[in-house]
């Protein structure tokens, strides 16, 4: 298959719908790029499903190169575009190109990611300038989860078409819009020029976006409207887990068969 690059991308726009997931590691984006992925997100999401915390604003630019060079050294054909985390870019634009120059250069990611739509024009069109590809984001915005009190679903329609138009202004090669009604999803998608990759946006978008964690059931009972969670591995690894106690405890492992003579 040949390698998903940016033009790439933006080329699938009514001809092919675009997926994308998330990865942390190296063994899951070799695992998902192995499986015909477009996109791998480095997300900042990888705070609250790999490193414990309540939400994405604690996660720091260090955290998240650190896991996005794991994923690129496993990845051969997907896009991998890395989140920029919360303040890593609202500063100052001058302070978004040193990071996001950083990120890029550090990691190997081929894009990044930000949240925001009209109010981060000018950030967007300054790393553009400098041949930094952007992924905009749209709608329910984890960073802002203090201001929006909550994941909630996004539905002021008017504002939601004048973000994705000002992202398509400033240059962004696609936007992701999160939590937004499926109308307004549909009316976005059918009047910009660039791909949306929906997650809790319905069907009309131009592509798709999980997070990895969601769709292979690993969060437990946690699940989103808009997640369909394809296995339950996580009643798998614990079921693993809890055998490896007894046969351990019990003498059963290792055995004769699991030794060196």
């Amino acid at each position: 298959m040949d390698k998903v690059t940016v033009p790439v991308l933006k080329e699938k726009k009514g001809k092919e719908k675009i997926t994308m997931l998330t990865a942390y590691d190296y063994c899951f984006a070799q695992i998902i790029d192995e499986a015909g992925v477009d996109v791998i997100l480095v997300g900042d999401s990888v705070g609250t499903v790999m490193l414990g915390y309540s939400t994405t604003i604690p996660v720091t630019i260090s955290e998240m190169i650190h896991h996005a060079k794991a994923v690129v050294k496993a990845v051969k054909r997907a896009l991998v575009v890395i989140d920029m985390p919360f303040m890593a870019y609202q500063e100052s634009i001058e302070k978004a190109k040193r990071n996001a120059g950083r990120m890029l250069k550090e990691t190997g990611a081929e894009a990044v990611k930000i949240e925001g739509g009209e109010k981060m024009k000018d950030v967007i069109k300054a790393l553009v300038d400098i041949d930094i590809p952007v992924m905009g984001h749209i709608g329910l915005t984890p960073q802002s989860y203090h201001v929006f009190g909550g994941y909630k679903v996004q539905k002021e329609a008017e504002r939601l078409i004048r973000d994705a138009k000002a992202l398509e202004e400033a240059g962004a090669f696609s936007v992701v819009l999160e939590c937004v009604p499926r109308q307004i999803a549909k009316r976005i998608t059918e009047e910009i020029s660039i791909p949306t990759i929906g997650i809790g946006a319905g069907p009309d978008c131009d592509g798709q976006v999980l997070v990895i964690h969601d769709l292979l059931g690993l969060l437990g009972d946690f699940r989103p409207k808009f997640v369909r969670q394809y296995v339950k591995l996580r009643d798998v690894v614990k079921k693993a887990a809890i055998e490896y106690v007894s046969d351990v405890k019990n003498g059963i492992f290792p055995d004769d068969a699991h030794s060196f003579h």
